[in-house]
């Protein structure tokens, strides 16, 4: 019997209001779009309206207004302007704020909307589902719409902060850790922790790295930033093991810039000599494109690192169009699978055999797997059944401040052993 408390979502209570959102459903069946628009109205939407094709969606949207729709949820096959064709119109012309695309034909296809950049636009891909649609896993999708509790992008790119304004952030440590826990897929045990930056700006509050890391890198800033991170994430440990907690490791991540540097590392590895922190309670997260862009002496300081018996990881596996080559040649201890190939790998089989393939590359290696990503329960079965060690995502917890851990561990603690229980 599945637990309530693990579910994500429930038909009759719902995580997330809608009695004030609108949304349009396009489906050319009649029996179909009557269904969808019935989940969408248990759902308690304000507002659902209909479409029986791409052209007649467009025009109903057109009236609206960009902002005038919260979801549109469409099928994929229909006559005249397919569900494809209508998600490049939704996205070029900025006419929805969220998008569901859902179809009873090959996976593969939807796949296709999965691979499409949402990045630059407006609006955000909630996700896609096959018929017969499920209201929970309706809902589920629905919810990510509701996890956004840090500043979200505007349509154009932000824009980025002067030099100068991050130099006085560093100087009065704006910039703090959040902490994404890091959970072991056969007991339910906290293993460790994501060190994750956010800025903490004094006039607009929390700030994601959207907003500011790409103005740091290539600077000498940078190293300044990431010394700063890696100071926090010290006191935090000596803090927690005061608390009576069980050894962590953290993962913080190093830029090209960081990964090159060999005075970095130097200073890197005074500070944590110093702090009376372990090595092996650190692992440093690293890309393909970080290794590549200075391979050589990449290569010399991860070497570096491992001596000194710190943990690396590969992050966003399977990103790169050399990640296997890279992750084979470099002293890592974790690999990191990329949520694009974790989320929905139980229903697409083309995710499911290339997340099967770096599980048993890491397994092969000795390396602990790590997969990102994990939004709903079907993903961490999956994930179990093929044996992968941990799991980081929303199905157990969202990037916090490092005051709410003890509490979080507290609270969690029994759902996340049901979790591992499950059948």
């Amino acid at each position: 019997m599945v637990s309530t408390s693990i579910l994500s979502a429930s038909p009759a209570a719902p995580l997330h209001v809608w009695s004030g959102q609108r949304v349009l459903v396009v489906e050319d069946s009649l029996v179909q779009r009557g269904y969808l628009c019935g989940l969408l109205r248990q759902l308690d939407f304000g507002e659902v309206l209909e479409a029986a094709d791409g052209v007649e969606a467009l025009a109903v949207l057109e009236r609206l207004g960009g902002d005038g729709v919260f979801l549109v949820l469409t099928d994929l096959e229909m006559p005249g302007m397919d569900g494809i064709e209508l998600t490049c119109q939704l996205r070029e012309r900025q006419l929805a704020r969220n998008l569901i695309v859902v179809s009873a034909r090959d996976p593969r296809l939807l796949e296709v909307i999965e691979s499409m950049n949402f990045e630059d636009a407006c609006m955000d891909l909630l996700g896609t589902l096959l018929k017969p649609v499920q209201l929970d896993a309706l809902a589920m999708l629905l919810d990510r719409a509701g996890k956004k509790t840090i500043v979200s992008p505007a349509c154009a790119r932000p824009e980025m902060p002067p030099p100068e304004e991050l130099e006085r952030a560093i100087a009065r440590q704006e910039f703090v850790p959040y902490f994404q826990p890091k959970v072991t897929i056969q007991n339910g045990h906290l293993k460790g922790l994501e060190a994750l930056a956010r800025w903490q700006h004094p006039t607009r509050g929390l700030l994601a790295p959207l907003y500011f890391i790409e103005a740091l890198e290539g600077t000498p800033l940078m190293e300044e930033f990431t010394l700063l991170m890696v100071r926090q994430v010290l006191d935090r440990l000596l803090e927690w093991k005061r608390h009576g907690l069980p050894p962590l490791t953290v993962s913080v991540n190093l830029s090209a810039d960081n990964l090159a540097g060999r005075g970095f590392i130097d200073r890197l590895m005074a500070l944590v000599s110093g702090s009376g922190v372990p090595p092996s309670a650190l692992v440093w997260e690293v890309t393909e494109t970080s290794v590549m862009r200075q391979l050589s002496q990449a290569l010399t300081n991860m070497g570096r690192l491992r001596l000194m018996g710190f943990g690396l990881a590969m992050d966003d596996f399977g990103i790169g169009y050399s990640s296997m080559q890279q992750f084979a040649r470099c002293p890592f201890t974790e690999l990191k699978i990329d949520r694009a190939f974790v989320h929905g790998a139980w229903q697409w089989p083309n995710r499911h055999m290339v997340l099967k393939s770096a599980l048993d590359l890491g397994q092969s290696l000795g390396v602990a797997t790590v997969a990102e990503g994990v939004e709903t329960l079907a993903d961490w079965r999956l994930l179990r059944s093929l044996g992968c060690d941990m799991a980081q995502g929303y199905l157990l917890a969202k990037p916090m401040p490092a005051g709410e851990l003890v509490a979080w561990i507290r609270h969690e603690r029994r759902r996340l052993r049901e979790l591992a229980e499950q059948p």
